[in-house]
């Protein structure tokens, strides 16, 4: 603005009265015109909110933040429409350079290149631009939507939802990627070469690509695992948490987050200790010293287990004499814990509840002995001392 304004005292001082007219009208009128346009666009974007929020609050089934920002991106669109197709083509013509905004907006419409037979024009592009942008804003609406106000309310598995979710947002993105294609002058039916120039991709360098995306087809719909699972990979317990169609992301008990390809979620062998039921067994080995009464460990192994609340009431807990150790009686207390991930947890407690019992009742908890027995020499064996040899001469001298 500063450079226009100097621009016109030039041309006023230099006796250009009407070129610094025709400066001032046109800066004028165009700061009129972006005002104008910023105001639509601040209302269209609250328009979208207030709608938003309005429907938000009538269907409980649906997250107002996620229906906010999809009327966000709606207002953006429709923001960008009216500035390419009214905004640029109004300036245009008030500083002169189309006679209407008719005139401007073909004109840039026209602007483009050639390749072969093939015209690439403004227009052309803004339209396959429209196209893809359109098909994903519609693939997210209708996948919330589907989800949230028609799936969920007829007691759909969460994981069948995101699944036909994810199903209806790549579907509509596949025809929104082709009616892009035809739009630009693609004809649907030459794709063939693109396929078969794919197939030979896949069969060099894409396959892992290929494999990675057919598992995550699987895992969507074949469902072994879910969203929020607790599974354990590779001996790492870790929570499903986002899966995707090429990779899925869990998140171990350090709070890291782990990239897995799906494939590896697919052919390698994953425990899944969630997916019938959030039950965990578990298994707590405990050896007593020889002595102990066995009908008095068996009673408190099986207290220790009654007392705990986080087991679970209709497994009942077992109690089992295993057999006799080098150094100890073993027994093994078997129980079922309410909640997989809280597993740790409950072997902890039910560690420290056995000790405090057996403390109580006298019983000895075995550590490795070993008795070494020293066996003595037979009474009937002699010992004889043996005397210092004395030489030949002092003999001698003693007989003499």
């Amino acid at each position: 603005i500063l450079l226009f304004v100097f621009v016109i005292l030039l041309a006023e001082i230099l006796g250009k009265e009407s070129l610094a007219y025709i400066l001032f009208g046109s800066m004028l009128r165009s700061l009129v015109t972006i005002m104008s346009y910023g105001m639509l666009m601040y209302f269209i974007y609250g328009f979208s909110d207030w709608l938003s929020r309005v429907y938000a609050q009538k269907s409980s089934a649906v997250n107002e933040k996620e229906i906010v920002l999809s009327g966000h991106k709606v207002a953006f669109m429709i923001n960008v429409l009216i500035a390419f197709y009214i905004l640029v083509p109004m300036l245009l013509s008030i500083w002169g350079l189309y006679d209407t905004m008719g005139l401007a907006l073909s004109g840039m419409l026209s602007l483009g290149f050639t390749i072969g037979t093939l015209k690439i024009s403004v227009g052309i592009v803004i339209t396959a631009l429209l196209i893809l942008y359109s098909s994903y804003i519609l693939s997210v609406i209708v996948q919330k939507l589907m989800v949230t106000s028609f799936l969920s309310k007829n007691d759909v598995d969460k994981g069948a939802q995101l699944s036909i979710g994810k199903l209806l947002h790549y579907s509509i993105m596949l025809v929104g990627f082709l009616l892009a294609i035809s739009a630009l002058g693609f004809e649907l039916s030459k794709l063939t070469i693109i396929v078969s120039a794919l197939g030979v991709g896949i069969g060099f360098g894409l396959k892992e690509l290929v494999n990675n995306f057919v598992s995550g087809l699987i895992l969507l719909f074949d469902r072994p695992i879910r969203e929020g699972d607790s599974i354990e990979i590779a001996g790492v317990w870790s929570t499903v948490r986002k899966i995707g169609l090429r990779t899925t992301r869990i998140e171990t008990s350090d709070e890291a987050d782990v990239i897995v390809p799906n494939s590896d979620l697919v052919y390698q062998q994953v425990t899944n200790w969630t997916l019938s039921n959030r039950y965990a067994r578990i298994i707590i080995p405990v050896g007593v010293a020889y002595g102990s009464e066995v009908q008095l460990v068996l009673k408190t192994l099986m207290d220790a287990a009654k007392a705990n609340n986080n087991l679970v009431k209709t497994h009942a807990p077992s109690v089992l004499f295993i057999g006799f150790g080098e150094s100890s009686l073993n027994f093994e207390l078997r129980v079922w814990a309410v909640e997989a991930t809280k597993r740790m947890q409950v072997i902890s407690d039910l560690h420290q509840d056995i000790d405090s019992r057996f403390r109580k009742a006298n019983i000895e908890i075995a550590f490795p002995q070993m008795d070494v027995h020293v066996k003595a020499n037979d009474a009937s064996m002699e010992i004889k001392s043996k005397e210092p040899a004395v030489p030949e001469e002092e003999n001698e001298k003693e007989k003499k």
